[in-house]
């Protein structure tokens, strides 16, 4: 799959070179092109050499793209999205961003919902719930059970493209419902966020399933 990273920080260096490795074509994007092309050649060289990892513009990294991550600062979502043009619209979009101050959280705001919007492509949130160093992993595995990674998102194409990106880091897809509940996960990252800051163990504020009550049936359904 060609893979176009809206960001050059640490999720799109992380999450791109994992990609990498597992085969896809990759697209990297920034404000500072010299700063951009030596990332990517970084990540090449960590991949093990491979080609597949490239740099170039807003709007290149999104035309490039068969999937689109959007790892950007909060604060940059208009203006990168802006600047790539009609370059999004009906692409599946992997959103991966929080809340600047997760403290702050506004659902209001939702940042997933913005990309929506502005870009006209199909949303899908995810990889927002762990630390950078987390998608350096690999694979991503904790006591013998590898990571879940929830998805929100309403369409069926962009869905199954998040599924595979989320598989070849060694993660296992969980489906967390439509575009209607993104805003629920956004802010169980702004919650766990701060818990971690705090010092908090945060896993394990949840029990194991085998003792978490009856399964299978959704609440109110």
């Amino acid at each position: 799959m060609r893979i176009g990273i809206l960001g050059a920080g640490g999720m799109a260096d992380a999450l791109g070179t994992q990609w990498a490795r597992a085969g896809h074509e990759i697209m990297i994007s920034g404000r500072d092109a010299g700063a951009t092309a030596a990332r990517a050649a970084r990540m090449a060289a960590s991949a093990g050499g491979v080609a597949g990892v490239r740099a170039g513009s807003w709007a290149e990294a999104a035309a490039f793209g068969e999937a689109v991550v959007v790892a950007v600062r909060e604060a940059g979502l208009v203006e990168v999205l802006t600047a790539c043009g009609g370059a999004l619209r009906g692409k599946p979009l992997v959103d991966v961003t929080n809340a600047a101050d997760p403290s702050a959280y506004d659902p209001a705001r939702s940042p997933a919902l913005l990309i929506g919007g502005l870009s006209g492509g199909h949303v899908v949130k995810a990889f927002n719930l762990c630390h950078v160093d987390v998608w350096r992993m690999t694979p991503p595995v904790f006591d013998g059970r590898p990571l879940a990674v929830p998805l929100c998102g309403d369409d069926p194409a962009a869905l199954a493209a998040a599924r595979t990106l989320v598989s070849d880091l060694g993660c296992t897809p969980l489906d967390g419902g439509g575009l209607a509940r993104v805003t629920q996960l956004e802010a169980t990252a702004a919650f766990m966020i701060g818990l971690w800051f705090g010092g908090a163990d945060a896993q394990a504020v949840l029990p194991p399933l085998h003792q978490s009550g009856a399964h299978g049936v959704r609440p109110g359904a």
